[in-house]
């Protein structure tokens, strides 16, 4: 009989997290086709014309590719180097000995 309780809770259980993952996947997939208005759409007035048109335009650009002007930044945002383990060694020893509290570590 303990059996056949266990069996029906995990079951239930179970169907509740394949529901709530489907339920998490269908949210995922709207938000992902959801279009977000750009800064200088969004100042102006909300009328109907206005919001058909910004649903049928193409896909906005995310804004932390914009500068503060609101034009596409054509740098890389992130620029990585390879570092050999000697340098990185030297380098993290340098900060260790500049900081403020090494006096305080050497006594």
């Amino acid at each position: 009989m303990l059996h056949l309780v266990y069996i029906l809770a995990f079951t239930t259980i179970a169907f509740i997290a394949i529901s709530n993952l489907i339920r998490s996947l269908i949210t995922l997939s709207a938000e992902t086709q959801r279009v977000y208005p750009s800064a200088n759409q969004s100042s102006q007035s909300n009328n109907r014309s206005q919001v058909r048109s910004n649903s049928r335009s193409p896909r906005e650009i995310h804004p932390e590719l914009l500068d503060e002007q609101g034009r596409v930044i054509n740098e890389p945002l992130l620029v990585m180097r390879s570092v050999s383990v000697e340098d990185a060694r030297e380098q993290l020893d340098s900060i260790f000995n500049s900081s403020p509290n090494k006096s305080d570590r050497e006594e």
